[in-house]
């Protein structure tokens, strides 16, 4: 399953439990734009999606910053 397979991604690139994982990705638009069948994301390779989860989280930090 490509949830599993990206889960396991973000733990590897971002050193943390299954669980910290499991939880970011769920709560990120990228996660629940994976649950919807309307999107089509989920017929898309893990790869690709994880290059949707760095990119958002990346956008978050980028303007958690800039409030900052």
């Amino acid at each position: 399953m490509a949830g599993a397979t990206i889960i396991r991604m973000i733990v590897d690139k971002y050193n943390l439990t299954e669980k910290q994982a499991l939880r970011d990705f769920y709560e990120s638009a990228t996660g629940a734009s994976l649950s919807d069948d309307e999107t089509g994301l989920y017929g898309q390779s893990p790869l690709y999606i994880l290059g949707l989860y760095i990119e958002e989280k990346e956008r978050r930090r980028n303007l958690t910053a800039d409030i900052l």
